[in-house]
């Protein structure tokens, strides 16, 4: 049987990604070799010595820095993200193997100076140039190169999440062939055709079947071969046990990628993650990386240095915000709230006060033309300004800088009775900003359907939990001091 022809296609891409990373450095060495070598303390004169000893040794390094760590551009499903951390791996990698082979030969005069310069410029370059790769990647799998085709097999909610999960970055060159079910996919778009039901699949699993293939087993007109496809995502029930098998089973005598989607239960994917437990296998409905003491110090630390520099930085802007308030509205500087944090316990939530003193202040929510609010509270309710003070509840240890937002009492009681799975959020503790709020869950929510989209993302975060994720999202709700969200009032 021929192999796959994206397994090629990837082997291209990537291979002419790392010419373009050896491109990149050489040329940056030969720039400071005739830019920089004036500046001594920049460029040592080793360098210009002994060019050709410096040159092998950083295409060394770069050939070992390739192997152990490499480019990750050309797999799908990778985000912007993972794409800086990778080119941050990579050329740390290859100034340190360059600077010790260099050391080795017994040169060290102006040559950290000058690596730590390189590093910078070396990361900022490549990391450029992987966007452009990535934009040439996403037009040539646009194109129809390099792509794989996709087949779902039911009818299950959790498969239209996948399919816009795919089809969210063209760079992915995913191409959805269609579905199989029994039954129709509600609210499916036009693009997922239904190709048949579970006996039509079966029945082109036998025909295209290797041993019917060897037997030149007849196609009947409009059928598609399902040996051809790449990828077989499938959403059943563990009833049809037998019927996952038998797809498995085809899939792995076809080179075929299979996939298991867990369904969904109510508005939540049932989505069980694997332990080990002794020498039995379990599975749990909640995997949480913050539950690793590792993980949590990670955490923690970064906590309490971010909010410390925040509340030194914080205090000469603190009387200014204060007589702002205090001309525009008589009342406290704080405002105080009890909400529910982690566990469920209740604790003191602070912000800015952004309205007039009222009586429902723990009871409504603030609306886009809230009449409680102030001129000066509704430009720090855009900006954020108004959240800072929680910088201290994080000191406190009540909170965390990115975590789920947390409510009042009143609708932690209220929410927490109709929507399923609501209180899992408080398995974390609460965060000044969250995924959610980042990813345009931010605001009043009017409908039921609305905070429980927004509780998705908070779950979502809770057990897909990085340090760079939460990177991620501060870098985002920072944006918004500049470019305010149009959904906060």
């Amino acid at each position: 049987m021929a192999a796959k022809k994206y397994s090629t296609g990837n082997g291209m891409i990537r291979a002419g990604v790392i010419v373009v990373d050896f491109i990149v450095m050489n040329l940056l060495l030969f720039l400071a070799s005739r830019y920089l070598y004036v500046i001594h303390i920049l460029y040592p004169p080793y360098f210009q010595q002994e060019p050709r000893e410096v040159f092998i040794a950083a295409n060394f390094a770069m050939a070992i820095s390739q192997f152990l760590v490499g480019s990750i551009i050309h797999r799908r499903r990778t985000g912007i993200d993972e794409v800086f951390i990778s080119v941050v791996k990579l050329c740390l990698l290859q100034v340190s193997l360059m600077f010790v082979s260099l050391r080795l030969l017994g040169e060290s005069g102006g040559m950290f100076q000058f690596m730590g310069l390189f590093l910078i410029t070396e990361t900022a370059s490549i990391f450029f140039v992987r966007l452009v790769e990535k934009l040439f990647i996403s037009y040539f799998r646009q194109a129809g190169r390099n792509t794989r085709s996709v087949v779902f097999v039911g009818s299950d909610p959790s498969l239209l999440i996948l399919y816009r999960n795919l089809i969210s970055d063209s760079s992915t060159g995913y191409k959805i062939r269609g579905y199989f079910a029994d039954e129709r996919m509600e609210n499916c778009p036009e693009a997922i055709s239904r190709l048949g039901n579970i006996d039509d699949l079966n029945r082109l699993m036998d025909t295209y079947s290797l041993s019917a293939r060897e037997e030149g087993a007849e196609v009947a007109p409009g059928d598609i071969d399902i040996s051809t496809t790449d990828e077989l995502f499938v959403s059943l029930s563990h009833d049809e046990n037998t019927e996952i098998v038998k797809l498995m089973r085809f899939c792995d005598k076809n080179l075929v990628h299979f996939y298991y989607v867990p369904r969904m239960s109510g508005n939540f994917l049932l989505n069980l993650q694997p332990e080990q437990l002794g020498e039995t296998m379990v599975f749990t409905n909640h995997h949480e990386p913050l539950s690793q003491p590792f993980n949590r110090f990670i955490k923690r630390t970064f906590d309490i240095v971010v909010s410390a520099i925040v509340c030194i930085l914080m205090l000469p802007f603190i009387p200014i915000i204060a007589l702002l308030i205090k001309r525009q509205s008589p009342g406290p500087l704080f405002f105080k709230q009890a909400r529910t944090g982690l566990n469920g316990r209740t604790f003191t939530c602070y912000k800015f006060r952004s309205m007039h003193v009222n009586a429902d202040a723990d009871l409504v929510q603030a609306t886009k033309d809230d009449p409680r609010k102030f001129p000066f509270g509704e430009f720090i309710r855009h900006t954020n300004i108004d959240e800072f003070p929680q910088f201290f509840n994080v000191l406190k240890g009540d909170m965390s800088i990115v975590g789920p937002r947390p409510h009042m009492l009143a609708h932690t009681e209220q929410y927490g009775d109709i929507i399923d799975k609501y209180m899992v959020r408080h398995f974390s503790l609460p965060g000044i900003t969250g995924w959610a709020q980042v990813s345009g869950s931010r605001g009043e929510t009017k409908e039921i359907w609305e905070m429980e989209e927004r509780i998705q993302k908070d779950i979502w975060y809770i057990e897909n939990w990085t340090f760079w994720l939460d990177i991620k999202i501060i870098l985002k709700t920072a944006l918004t001091l500049i470019i305010p969200d149009k959904n906060a009032y």
